[in-house]
């Protein structure tokens, strides 16, 4: 399978498992370039040795630029079958034949058939806005820790705006990590009007775990876009899309200032593994209770886009 290599290096990493909330059941993570993880965020002897030169290069804009572009070059789709069946993709969700992608990062960010992602129903209803592993924070000003014990969030920095960030303090937050393998076009949770998306530039540090206990301030350093949603249920909500190591673009697909139905797509990342935030403000949603149990207890939620998230407070 294309995740394998001959030196082994996903043998070294520690495993990082997650709750399949589809089949209840606790699955471990299979790891697309486990080298480039190991070698930078690892703790062996090959770490002391490239790890800080692997690190500097892999987090450059221009490294991830080289790496997207190479993956839209036609040469490359021979690399989608392999992919699927060592990722247990099921393709009959595609939208379209897997033989009409015209490269490996096309593939990437396929579309799917409505059927595969029904959209939870209700008003008052907020639902998940992609496929990713997902923690979610109710209360963040009580958080006891933020992903790696004794780091905490700061606001301020992760928004670039202080008094945006007090409006959300005391608030809720959900963070869903989208991997390689996953559906990578991103949707709106709820009803609302979109305002512009603003973009924060930055570092492309990896997201995958192995990096956070590294460096827990990935979210407040890597490239980022922060977009704020007008709802009439949820008051306003901000959107973040975080990139990654790979991730060649962040690209927008909605209409500025024109309402948007929950399910709308949003946007699409290319390749590579991302990240979206959402941020509530304080008394506006309950999050389902098997997402916060599982977020306490530190183990993330591999959910499907359109799945219930919470309800209006």
């Amino acid at each position: 399978m294309i995740y394998d290599n001959p030196l082994n290096f996903k043998s070294l990493m520690k495993e990082v498992n997650y709750l399949d909330r589809k089949s209840g059941a606790k699955k471990t993570e299979k790891v697309l370039g486990a080298m480039w993880i190991t070698i930078p965020y690892g703790s062996g002897l090959l770490n002391k040795i490239f790890g800080a030169i692997a690190l500097f290069i892999s987090k450059t804009p221009i490294f991830s630029a080289l790496y997207g572009w190479l993956q839209r070059r036609h040469r490359t789709t021979k690399k989608i079958r392999p992919f699927v069946e060592g990722f247990d993709i099921d393709v009959k969700e595609f939208a379209d034949d897997i033989d009409s992608f015209v490269s490996f990062d096309d593939f990437f960010s396929r579309k799917l058939t409505k059927e595969a992602r029904p959209i939870t129903v209700g008003d008052d209803v907020a639902m998940l806005p992609a496929d990713a592993r997902y923690t979610v924070y109710q209360h963040l000003d009580v958080a006891e820790e933020f992903f790696v014990k004794g780091h905490s969030l700061d606001l301020s920095k992760l928004l670039k705006n202080e008094e945006l960030a007090k409006d959300y303090a005391a608030g809720s937050m959900v963070i869903a990590r989208l991997c390689p393998a996953d559906y990578h076009r991103f949707h709106f949770p709820c009803d609302c009007i979109p305002g512009p998306s603003h973009l924060i530039n930055g570092w492309l540090y990896s997201v995958n775990p192995v990096a956070f206990k590294k460096n827990a301030d990935i979210f407040m350093e890597n490239k980022r876009t922060v977009c704020a949603l007008n709802t009439e249920t949820f008051d306003t909500v901000l959107y973040l899309e975080v990139g990654a190591t790979n991730v060649g673009s962040i690209t927008q697909t909605y209409e500025c200032n024109v309402s948007a139905k929950k399910g709308d797509e949003k946007g699409f990342f290319s390749f590579g593994a991302s990240t979206i935030i959402l941020l509530f403000k304080p008394d506006t949603i309950v999050f389902d209770e098997d997402l916060v149990k599982s977020s306490e207890q530190g183990l993330e939620v591999r959910g499907l886009m359109g799945q219930r998230l919470g309800k209006h407070k």
